[in-house]
Protein backbone atom coordinates (compact mmCIF):
# COMPACT_ATOMS: atom_id res chain seq x y z
CA UNK A 1 0.00 0.00 0.00
CA UNK A 2 1.52 3.25 -1.12
CA UNK A 3 1.86 6.21 1.57
CA UNK A 4 -0.41 8.48 -0.14
CA UNK A 5 -2.98 6.19 -0.56
CA UNK A 6 -3.30 5.71 2.90
CA UNK A 7 -2.98 9.65 3.78
CA UNK A 8 -6.08 9.93 0.98
CA UNK A 9 -8.34 7.16 2.98
CA UNK A 10 -7.68 8.76 5.90
CA UNK A 11 -8.85 12.63 4.29
CA UNK A 12 -11.90 10.23 2.89
CA UNK A 13 -12.93 8.48 6.66
CA UNK A 14 -10.86 10.12 9.27
CA UNK A 15 -7.98 8.90 10.80
CA UNK A 16 -9.60 6.57 13.23
CA UNK A 17 -11.33 4.77 10.53
CA UNK A 18 -8.25 3.37 8.45
CA UNK A 19 -6.61 0.66 10.69
CA UNK A 20 -3.18 -0.88 9.54
CA UNK A 21 -1.57 -2.40 12.97
CA UNK A 22 -1.03 -6.23 12.86
CA UNK A 23 -3.01 -6.79 15.64
CA UNK A 24 -6.15 -4.36 14.82
CA UNK A 25 -6.57 -6.10 11.65
CA UNK A 26 -6.12 -9.51 12.96
CA UNK A 27 -9.61 -10.08 13.05
CA UNK A 28 -10.88 -8.92 9.78
CA UNK A 29 -8.27 -11.44 8.18
CA UNK A 30 -10.33 -14.69 7.79
CA UNK A 31 -13.92 -16.41 7.62
CA UNK A 32 -15.29 -19.41 9.40
CA UNK A 33 -14.15 -21.30 6.34
CA UNK A 34 -12.59 -24.22 7.60
CA UNK A 35 -8.78 -24.03 8.27
CA UNK A 36 -7.64 -27.04 6.18
CA UNK A 37 -8.83 -25.38 2.70
CA UNK A 38 -9.02 -21.45 3.36
CA UNK A 39 -6.61 -19.30 1.81
CA UNK A 40 -3.65 -17.49 3.21
CA UNK A 41 -4.57 -14.02 4.09
CA UNK A 42 -2.44 -11.21 3.06
CA UNK A 43 -1.95 -9.22 5.54
CA UNK A 44 -0.04 -6.05 3.86
CA UNK A 45 -3.85 -4.58 4.03
CA UNK A 46 -5.27 -1.73 5.41
CA UNK A 47 -9.02 -2.21 7.20
CA UNK A 48 -11.11 1.51 6.31
CA UNK A 49 -14.44 1.57 7.59
CA UNK A 50 -16.53 3.72 6.13
CA UNK A 51 -19.70 5.35 7.35
CA UNK A 52 -22.33 6.29 3.93
CA UNK A 53 -22.06 5.17 0.50
CA UNK A 54 -20.80 8.54 -0.64
CA UNK A 55 -17.27 7.52 1.56
CA UNK A 56 -17.45 3.88 -0.37
CA UNK A 57 -17.83 5.75 -3.60
CA UNK A 58 -14.52 7.93 -3.05
CA UNK A 59 -12.53 5.28 -1.53
CA UNK A 60 -13.59 2.66 -4.82
CA UNK A 61 -12.76 6.04 -7.14
CA UNK A 62 -9.04 5.99 -4.97
CA UNK A 63 -8.71 2.23 -5.45
CA UNK A 64 -9.13 2.64 -9.39
CA UNK A 65 -6.70 5.59 -9.13
CA UNK A 66 -4.08 3.47 -7.67
CA UNK A 67 -5.12 0.16 -8.83
CA UNK A 68 -5.65 -1.25 -5.22
CA UNK A 69 -7.70 -4.23 -4.69
CA UNK A 70 -10.73 -3.71 -2.52
CA UNK A 71 -12.35 -6.79 0.14
CA UNK A 72 -15.76 -6.08 0.96
CA UNK A 73 -16.15 -7.63 4.09
CA UNK A 74 -19.38 -7.87 6.38
CA UNK A 75 -19.65 -10.30 9.40
CA UNK A 76 -16.57 -12.99 8.25
CA UNK A 77 -19.51 -15.91 8.77
CA UNK A 78 -19.23 -17.36 5.25
CA UNK A 79 -17.64 -20.60 4.36
CA UNK A 80 -16.03 -20.21 1.36
CA UNK A 81 -13.18 -17.74 1.79
CA UNK A 82 -15.20 -14.65 -0.60
CA UNK A 83 -13.81 -12.07 2.12
CA UNK A 84 -10.55 -13.41 2.43
CA UNK A 85 -7.83 -10.64 1.16
CA UNK A 86 -5.39 -12.89 -0.41
CA UNK A 87 -3.15 -10.04 -2.12
CA UNK A 88 -2.26 -6.34 -0.48
CA UNK A 89 -5.17 -4.25 -0.35
CA UNK A 90 -8.09 -2.37 0.99
CA UNK A 91 -10.57 -4.25 3.27
CA UNK A 92 -13.39 -2.53 3.57
CA UNK A 93 -15.67 -3.29 6.51
CA UNK A 94 -19.14 -2.03 6.31
CA UNK A 95 -19.48 -2.30 9.98
CA UNK A 96 -20.60 1.31 11.17
CA UNK A 97 -23.45 1.41 8.45
CA UNK A 98 -25.74 -0.68 10.56
CA UNK A 99 -28.80 1.79 11.07
CA UNK A 100 -32.47 -0.26 10.23
CA UNK A 101 -36.00 1.75 9.99
CA UNK A 102 -39.20 -0.45 9.48
CA UNK A 103 -42.01 0.70 7.95
CA UNK A 104 -44.68 -0.60 9.06
CA UNK A 105 -47.56 -0.21 6.97
CA UNK A 106 -45.68 -1.67 3.85
CA UNK A 107 -44.14 -4.31 5.41
CA UNK A 108 -40.23 -3.40 4.66
CA UNK A 109 -37.25 -2.76 6.13
CA UNK A 110 -34.37 -0.22 5.25
CA UNK A 111 -31.33 -1.50 6.44
CA UNK A 112 -27.86 -0.54 6.06
CA UNK A 113 -25.00 -3.44 5.19
CA UNK A 114 -23.41 -3.20 8.44
CA UNK A 115 -26.76 -4.17 10.34
CA UNK A 116 -26.86 -7.77 11.62
CA UNK A 117 -29.23 -10.56 11.04
CA UNK A 118 -30.02 -10.49 14.81
CA UNK A 119 -30.62 -6.52 14.63
CA UNK A 120 -33.26 -7.18 11.73
CA UNK A 121 -35.19 -9.89 13.42
CA UNK A 122 -35.43 -7.84 16.60
CA UNK A 123 -36.25 -4.05 14.53
CA UNK A 124 -38.94 -6.60 13.05
CA UNK A 125 -40.00 -7.73 16.37
CA UNK A 126 -40.53 -4.36 17.96
CA UNK A 127 -42.16 -3.51 15.05
CA UNK A 128 -44.66 -6.30 16.00
CA UNK A 129 -43.39 -8.19 12.59
CA UNK A 130 -41.04 -10.48 11.81
CA UNK A 131 -38.19 -11.56 9.26
CA UNK A 132 -38.46 -15.31 9.88
CA UNK A 133 -35.65 -16.69 7.32
CA UNK A 134 -32.61 -17.16 9.49
CA UNK A 135 -29.57 -17.88 7.33
CA UNK A 136 -27.51 -19.18 9.65
CA UNK A 137 -25.05 -16.50 12.49
CA UNK A 138 -26.63 -13.84 13.45
CA UNK A 139 -24.05 -11.95 13.41
CA UNK A 140 -23.89 -11.77 10.21
CA UNK A 141 -24.71 -8.68 8.16
CA UNK A 142 -26.98 -8.02 5.82
CA UNK A 143 -24.77 -6.98 3.27
CA UNK A 144 -23.08 -10.14 3.56
CA UNK A 145 -26.08 -12.53 3.52
CA UNK A 146 -27.13 -10.44 0.12
CA UNK A 147 -23.90 -10.31 -1.23
CA UNK A 148 -23.77 -14.24 -1.03
CA UNK A 149 -27.49 -15.22 -1.57
CA UNK A 150 -27.83 -16.80 1.79
CA UNK A 151 -30.03 -19.63 2.55
CA UNK A 152 -30.12 -21.63 5.65
CA UNK A 153 -32.98 -24.24 6.96
CA UNK A 154 -35.86 -22.02 6.69
CA UNK A 155 -35.74 -21.42 2.87
CA UNK A 156 -38.74 -23.76 2.42
CA UNK A 157 -41.71 -21.19 3.55
CA UNK A 158 -40.26 -17.91 3.14
CA UNK A 159 -37.53 -18.09 0.38
CA UNK A 160 -33.63 -17.35 0.42
CA UNK A 161 -32.22 -13.73 0.73
CA UNK A 162 -33.05 -13.12 -3.22
CA UNK A 163 -36.99 -13.75 -1.96
CA UNK A 164 -36.95 -11.27 0.66
CA UNK A 165 -34.99 -8.23 -0.99
CA UNK A 166 -37.21 -5.92 -3.13
CA UNK A 167 -34.49 -2.83 -3.63
CA UNK A 168 -30.92 -2.69 -3.17
CA UNK A 169 -28.43 0.71 -2.81
CA UNK A 170 -25.28 -0.06 -4.33
CA UNK A 171 -21.98 1.31 -5.31
CA UNK A 172 -20.35 0.01 -8.14
CA UNK A 173 -16.42 -0.59 -8.81
CA UNK A 174 -16.16 2.37 -10.75
CA UNK A 175 -17.03 4.65 -7.77
CA UNK A 176 -21.26 5.38 -8.65
CA UNK A 177 -24.12 5.19 -6.30
CA UNK A 178 -27.04 3.59 -7.72
CA UNK A 179 -30.37 2.36 -6.77
CA UNK A 180 -32.21 -0.87 -7.75
CA UNK A 181 -35.90 -1.65 -7.21
CA UNK A 182 -37.08 -0.07 -3.24
CA UNK A 183 -40.10 -1.21 -1.83
CA UNK A 184 -42.22 -1.91 -4.79
CA UNK A 185 -43.62 -5.41 -5.10
CA UNK A 186 -43.61 -5.54 -8.83
CA UNK A 187 -41.00 -3.80 -10.74
CA UNK A 188 -40.49 -4.92 -14.23
CA UNK A 189 -38.39 -2.44 -15.75
CA UNK A 190 -35.27 -3.37 -17.82
CA UNK A 191 -32.92 -5.91 -17.13
CA UNK A 192 -32.89 -6.93 -13.36
CA UNK A 193 -29.48 -5.74 -12.66
CA UNK A 194 -30.33 -6.12 -8.64
CA UNK A 195 -30.51 -9.48 -8.84
CA UNK A 196 -27.52 -9.93 -10.87
CA UNK A 197 -25.80 -8.36 -8.12
CA UNK A 198 -27.54 -10.56 -5.06
CA UNK A 199 -25.43 -13.57 -4.92
CA UNK A 200 -22.26 -12.07 -7.05
CA UNK A 201 -19.98 -12.36 -3.63
CA UNK A 202 -18.62 -9.05 -3.52
CA UNK A 203 -17.26 -9.07 -7.37
CA UNK A 204 -19.91 -6.50 -8.60
CA UNK A 205 -20.43 -3.75 -6.45
CA UNK A 206 -20.55 -3.00 -2.84
CA UNK A 207 -24.29 -3.22 -0.96
CA UNK A 208 -24.59 -0.65 1.26
CA UNK A 209 -28.50 -0.65 1.88
CA UNK A 210 -31.90 -3.19 1.32
CA UNK A 211 -34.88 -2.94 1.29
CA UNK A 212 -35.91 -6.15 2.71
CA UNK A 213 -39.67 -7.29 2.87
CA UNK A 214 -40.91 -8.28 6.49
CA UNK A 215 -43.86 -10.29 7.54
CA UNK A 216 -46.42 -10.55 9.64
CA UNK A 217 -45.92 -12.42 12.92
CA UNK A 218 -46.74 -16.18 13.21
CA UNK A 219 -47.79 -16.51 17.00
CA UNK A 220 -47.88 -20.91 17.28
CA UNK A 221 -45.29 -22.79 16.45
CA UNK A 222 -43.75 -26.12 17.08
CA UNK A 223 -40.90 -28.41 16.33
CA UNK A 224 -41.66 -31.94 15.42
CA UNK A 225 -38.70 -34.39 15.50
CA UNK A 226 -39.71 -37.58 13.20
CA UNK A 227 -37.66 -40.69 13.51
CA UNK A 228 -37.81 -43.89 11.16
CA UNK A 229 -35.51 -47.01 10.84
CA UNK A 230 -34.85 -46.60 7.28
CA UNK A 231 -33.30 -43.51 6.06
CA UNK A 232 -35.47 -44.04 2.32
CA UNK A 233 -38.83 -43.78 5.05
CA UNK A 234 -37.48 -40.48 6.40
CA UNK A 235 -36.69 -38.80 2.99
CA UNK A 236 -39.33 -40.19 1.21
CA UNK A 237 -41.64 -38.31 3.89
CA UNK A 238 -40.81 -34.96 2.51
CA UNK A 239 -42.27 -34.91 -0.97
CA UNK A 240 -45.89 -36.37 1.14
CA UNK A 241 -45.45 -33.47 3.32
CA UNK A 242 -45.64 -31.12 0.43
CA UNK A 243 -48.22 -33.15 -1.35
CA UNK A 244 -50.08 -32.98 1.70
CA UNK A 245 -50.31 -29.11 1.58
CA UNK A 246 -48.24 -28.58 4.34
CA UNK A 247 -45.60 -26.25 4.33
CA UNK A 248 -43.44 -26.40 7.24
CA UNK A 249 -41.10 -23.07 7.75
CA UNK A 250 -38.18 -25.87 7.90
CA UNK A 251 -37.32 -29.70 7.71
CA UNK A 252 -34.17 -30.90 8.71
CA UNK A 253 -32.73 -34.42 7.92
CA UNK A 254 -30.49 -35.24 10.88
CA UNK A 255 -28.84 -38.92 12.04
CA UNK A 256 -29.06 -39.47 15.63
CA UNK A 257 -25.60 -40.42 16.48
CA UNK A 258 -24.35 -36.94 15.22
CA UNK A 259 -26.86 -34.81 17.06
CA UNK A 260 -26.68 -36.59 20.30
CA UNK A 261 -22.85 -36.19 19.86
CA UNK A 262 -23.59 -32.42 19.71
CA UNK A 263 -25.69 -32.52 22.43
CA UNK A 264 -23.60 -34.13 24.64
CA UNK A 265 -20.95 -31.28 24.43
CA UNK A 266 -23.10 -28.54 24.93
CA UNK A 267 -24.33 -30.08 27.87
CA UNK A 268 -27.65 -31.28 26.83
CA UNK A 269 -29.81 -33.93 26.10
CA UNK A 270 -31.33 -35.01 22.44
CA UNK A 271 -35.32 -35.73 23.15
CA UNK A 272 -35.79 -38.41 20.78
CA UNK A 273 -33.70 -41.82 21.19
CA UNK A 274 -35.82 -44.29 19.27
CA UNK A 275 -34.34 -44.44 15.34
CA UNK A 276 -31.24 -43.45 13.81
CA UNK A 277 -32.54 -41.31 10.57
CA UNK A 278 -34.45 -38.21 11.60
CA UNK A 279 -36.45 -35.59 10.33
CA UNK A 280 -36.94 -31.86 12.39
CA UNK A 281 -40.30 -30.16 11.31
CA UNK A 282 -41.11 -26.43 12.82
CA UNK A 283 -44.26 -25.80 11.89
CA UNK A 284 -45.36 -21.64 12.60
CA UNK A 285 -48.85 -20.36 12.13
CA UNK A 286 -50.84 -17.35 12.68
CA UNK A 287 -53.01 -18.72 15.22
CA UNK A 288 -53.31 -21.70 17.88
CA UNK A 289 -55.62 -23.75 15.65
CA UNK A 290 -54.32 -23.21 12.48
CA UNK A 291 -51.14 -24.90 14.21
CA UNK A 292 -53.12 -27.35 15.96
CA UNK A 293 -55.13 -28.60 12.55
CA UNK A 294 -51.82 -28.77 10.38
CA UNK A 295 -49.67 -30.53 13.60
CA UNK A 296 -52.76 -33.12 13.31
CA UNK A 297 -52.46 -33.57 9.84
CA UNK A 298 -48.79 -34.27 9.66
CA UNK A 299 -48.99 -36.49 12.65
CA UNK A 300 -51.73 -38.57 10.63
CA UNK A 301 -49.06 -38.73 7.67
CA UNK A 302 -46.64 -39.87 10.08
CA UNK A 303 -48.84 -43.14 10.83
CA UNK A 304 -48.84 -44.01 6.77
CA UNK A 305 -45.34 -43.34 6.70
CA UNK A 306 -43.88 -45.70 8.74
CA UNK A 307 -42.20 -43.77 11.56
CA UNK A 308 -41.95 -44.41 14.96
CA UNK A 309 -43.50 -42.19 17.54
CA UNK A 310 -43.22 -38.42 16.86
CA UNK A 311 -41.33 -36.40 19.95
CA UNK A 312 -43.43 -33.29 19.27
CA UNK A 313 -41.88 -29.47 21.30
CA UNK A 314 -44.15 -27.19 22.17
CA UNK A 315 -42.42 -24.70 24.75
CA UNK A 316 -40.16 -22.14 23.22
CA UNK A 317 -37.43 -23.63 25.70
CA UNK A 318 -37.79 -27.12 24.04
CA UNK A 319 -37.96 -25.96 20.65
CA UNK A 320 -35.01 -23.59 21.21
CA UNK A 321 -32.27 -26.65 22.39
CA UNK A 322 -33.70 -28.51 19.85
CA UNK A 323 -32.86 -25.73 17.24
CA UNK A 324 -29.58 -24.93 19.59
CA UNK A 325 -28.18 -28.54 18.92
CA UNK A 326 -29.11 -28.60 15.07
CA UNK A 327 -27.42 -25.18 14.65
CA UNK A 328 -24.36 -26.03 16.76
CA UNK A 329 -23.16 -29.20 14.45
CA UNK A 330 -20.60 -27.47 12.24
CA UNK A 331 -18.84 -25.78 14.96
CA UNK A 332 -18.87 -29.10 17.13
CA UNK A 333 -17.46 -30.67 14.18
CA UNK A 334 -15.24 -27.72 12.59
CA UNK A 335 -11.83 -28.55 14.78
CA UNK A 336 -11.55 -31.65 13.07
CA UNK A 337 -13.04 -31.28 9.66
CA UNK A 338 -11.05 -30.30 6.34
CA UNK A 339 -14.14 -29.08 4.70
CA UNK A 340 -18.20 -28.63 4.98
CA UNK A 341 -20.03 -29.59 1.35
CA UNK A 342 -23.20 -27.62 0.36
CA UNK A 343 -23.97 -29.77 -2.82
CA UNK A 344 -27.88 -29.44 -3.69
CA UNK A 345 -30.27 -32.18 -5.44
CA UNK A 346 -34.30 -32.06 -6.32
CA UNK A 347 -35.20 -32.75 -3.08
CA UNK A 348 -36.29 -36.50 -3.91
CA UNK A 349 -33.12 -36.90 -4.76
CA UNK A 350 -31.25 -36.38 -1.80
CA UNK A 351 -31.35 -40.31 -1.31
CA UNK A 352 -29.44 -41.18 -4.09
CA UNK A 353 -26.73 -38.47 -3.02
CA UNK A 354 -26.86 -39.44 0.66
CA UNK A 355 -26.23 -43.30 -0.67
CA UNK A 356 -23.17 -41.85 -2.65
CA UNK A 357 -21.34 -40.68 0.62
CA UNK A 358 -22.13 -44.24 1.98
CA UNK A 359 -20.49 -45.49 -0.67
CA UNK A 360 -17.40 -43.60 -0.11
CA UNK A 361 -17.77 -44.33 3.39
CA UNK A 362 -17.69 -48.13 3.07
CA UNK A 363 -14.59 -47.46 0.24
CA UNK A 364 -12.75 -45.70 2.30
CA UNK A 365 -13.44 -47.24 5.59
CA UNK A 366 -14.11 -43.39 6.91
CA UNK A 367 -16.90 -41.60 8.50
CA UNK A 368 -18.51 -38.56 6.55
CA UNK A 369 -21.17 -36.71 8.74
CA UNK A 370 -24.25 -35.63 7.31
CA UNK A 371 -26.98 -33.49 7.68
CA UNK A 372 -28.74 -31.14 5.64
CA UNK A 373 -31.55 -28.91 4.56
CA UNK A 374 -33.95 -31.97 3.34
CA UNK A 375 -37.19 -29.39 2.12
CA UNK A 376 -34.74 -28.15 -0.30
CA UNK A 377 -32.46 -31.03 -1.33
CA UNK A 378 -29.45 -29.12 0.12
CA UNK A 379 -27.26 -31.74 1.97
CA UNK A 380 -23.77 -30.87 3.90
CA UNK A 381 -21.23 -34.00 3.72
CA UNK A 382 -18.61 -33.01 6.10
CA UNK A 383 -14.62 -34.86 5.09
CA UNK A 384 -13.22 -35.06 8.55
CA UNK A 385 -9.23 -35.15 9.03
CA UNK A 386 -8.31 -38.63 8.39
CA UNK A 387 -5.06 -39.95 9.02
CA UNK A 388 -2.65 -40.17 5.54
CA UNK A 389 -5.16 -38.35 3.53
CA UNK A 390 -3.20 -35.68 1.41
CA UNK A 391 -5.06 -32.83 -0.24
CA UNK A 392 -5.32 -35.19 -3.47
CA UNK A 393 -7.25 -37.41 -1.94
CA UNK A 394 -9.69 -35.18 -0.63
CA UNK A 395 -10.25 -33.65 -3.87
CA UNK A 396 -10.74 -36.90 -5.62
CA UNK A 397 -13.71 -37.45 -2.65
CA UNK A 398 -15.10 -33.40 -3.48
CA UNK A 399 -14.70 -34.64 -7.05
CA UNK A 400 -17.32 -37.78 -6.81
CA UNK A 401 -19.63 -35.86 -4.90
CA UNK A 402 -19.99 -33.37 -6.74
CA UNK A 403 -19.93 -35.41 -10.09
CA UNK A 404 -22.67 -37.41 -8.72
CA UNK A 405 -24.80 -34.14 -7.58
CA UNK A 406 -24.43 -33.01 -10.95
CA UNK A 407 -25.78 -36.13 -12.56
CA UNK A 408 -28.70 -36.50 -10.38
CA UNK A 409 -29.69 -32.52 -11.71
CA UNK A 410 -28.19 -31.04 -8.80
CA UNK A 411 -25.84 -28.70 -8.59
CA UNK A 412 -21.65 -28.40 -5.94
CA UNK A 413 -23.49 -25.17 -3.89
CA UNK A 414 -26.48 -24.34 -2.73
CA UNK A 415 -25.92 -21.72 -0.02
CA UNK A 416 -22.68 -21.63 0.49
CA UNK A 417 -21.48 -20.01 -2.72
CA UNK A 418 -18.30 -20.31 -4.60
CA UNK A 419 -15.79 -17.53 -2.74
CA UNK A 420 -12.37 -18.70 -3.17
CA UNK A 421 -11.84 -22.25 -2.38
CA UNK A 422 -14.42 -23.26 -5.30
CA UNK A 423 -13.61 -21.59 -8.11
CA UNK A 424 -11.66 -24.59 -9.82
CA UNK A 425 -15.65 -26.68 -9.80
CA UNK A 426 -17.32 -24.09 -11.32
CA UNK A 427 -16.13 -25.32 -15.03
CA UNK A 428 -17.96 -28.87 -13.84
CA UNK A 429 -21.42 -27.04 -13.64
CA UNK A 430 -21.09 -23.91 -16.08
CA UNK A 431 -20.42 -24.47 -19.93
CA UNK A 432 -18.09 -22.08 -21.47
CA UNK A 433 -20.15 -19.71 -23.11
CA UNK A 434 -21.86 -19.03 -19.41
CA UNK A 435 -18.66 -18.46 -17.93
CA UNK A 436 -17.62 -16.34 -20.86
CA UNK A 437 -20.23 -14.21 -19.89
CA UNK A 438 -19.74 -13.82 -16.48
CA UNK A 439 -16.32 -12.44 -17.40
CA UNK A 440 -17.46 -9.75 -19.99
CA UNK A 441 -20.18 -8.85 -17.32
CA UNK A 442 -17.57 -8.80 -14.58
CA UNK A 443 -14.97 -6.34 -17.18
CA UNK A 444 -18.15 -3.86 -17.63
CA UNK A 445 -18.82 -3.37 -13.78
CA UNK A 446 -14.97 -3.38 -12.63
CA UNK A 447 -12.93 -3.18 -15.64
CA UNK A 448 -9.64 -2.56 -13.43
CA UNK A 449 -10.98 -5.87 -11.76
CA UNK A 450 -10.08 -3.84 -8.28
CA UNK A 451 -13.52 -5.63 -6.32
CA UNK A 452 -13.10 -8.87 -4.78
CA UNK A 453 -10.83 -9.35 -7.62
CA UNK A 454 -9.81 -13.30 -6.82
CA UNK A 455 -13.22 -14.55 -6.36
CA UNK A 456 -15.75 -16.20 -8.13
CA UNK A 457 -14.94 -16.96 -11.51
CA UNK A 458 -12.33 -19.86 -11.97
Amino acid sequence: MRREAIEELKSIVGDEWVVSAREAIEGYLYDETPMPIRPEACDDVVVVKPGSAEEISKILRLANKYLVPVFPRGGGTGLAGACIPTISGIILSLERMNKIIVDVDNLMAEAEAGATLKDLIEAADRAGLSFPLHPGDEGAQIGGLIACNAGGARAIKTGIMRNCVKGIEVVLPTGEIVRLGGKVLKNNVGYDLMHLIIGSEGTLGVITKAWIRLQPKDVASATIIIPFEEREQALGMVPRIFREGIVPLAIEYVERNLVEMVAKSLGLKWPCTSAEYQLIVILSETSEDALLGTLERLLNLCEKSGALEPVVAETRKEQDEILKIRSEIYSTLKPNMVDILDATVPPARLIDLIETVNELERKHGVYMPVYGHAGDGNLHVHLMKWNGWTKERYDELRSIIYARALELGGTITGEHGIGYVRRKYVEMVLDRKSIELMRAIKRIFDPNNILNPDKVLP
